[in-house]
C-alpha cells in the first residue's frame, strides 16, 4: 500500500506537548515500521519544516524526512488540483491551495492519504480521494 502522510500527522507526532498516548503518532509509528510505502509532497515538507528554526533539531528533522520520497507534481497535476478545488467549491466545500495540491497528489499517485485534518474528509466525499484509516 502507498500512503501519503499529511502535515497534520507529522506535526502531531513531532509535538512534544502531545498526550503520551496519541492515536495519530501511534498509527504513524506503526505505519513507518510496516512494509507500506510512505510519501511526502513538497508542500507537506515545506509545512512541516517551516516551523523549525535553523538548529540541530531542524537538521535532524530534515534528515529523517529525507527517508521518505517526494511525489513530484507536474503541470497537469497543478491543473487537476485547480479543477478539484473548483469542483469542491461548487458543492460548497472550500479548499486551501495546499489541501488541493495534496489531494491531487494522493489521487494521481494512487496513495491513501493519512491525515488528521477534517477538511480532507469533506474533500473525499466529492472526489476520488482515498483516506488511510
Amino acid at each position: 500500500m502507498r500512503v501519503l502522510v499529511d502535515t497534520s500527522v507529522w506535526l502531531d507526532a513531532l509535538n512534544e506537548k502531545s498526550k503520551p498516548v496519541n492515536r495519530l503518532s501511534d498509527k504513524l509509528s506503526s505505519l513507518v515500521d510496516s512494509e507500506h510505502a510512505i510519501f511526502l509532497t513538497g508542500v507537506i515538507l515545506f509545512e512541516v519544516v517551516r516551523g523549525f528554526r535553523a538548529s540541530r533539531e531542524r537538521h535532524k528533522l530534515i534528515e529523517r524526512l529525507s527517508w521518505f520520497p517526494l511525489l513530484e507534481l507536474s503541470r497537469d497535476d497543478y491543473l487537476y488540483a485547480a479543477d478539484l478545488s473548483a469542483a469542491c467549491r461548487v458543492k460548497g466545500v472550500t479548499t486551501s491551495t495546499a489541501d488541493a495540491l495534496i489531494a491531487a497528489a494522493a489521487i494521481r499517485y494512487d496513495c491513501q492519504l493519512f491525515t488528521g485534518d477534517k477538511d480532507f474528509q469533506r474533500i473525499a466525499r466529492l472526489v476520488p480521494l482515498k483516506l488511510y484509516s
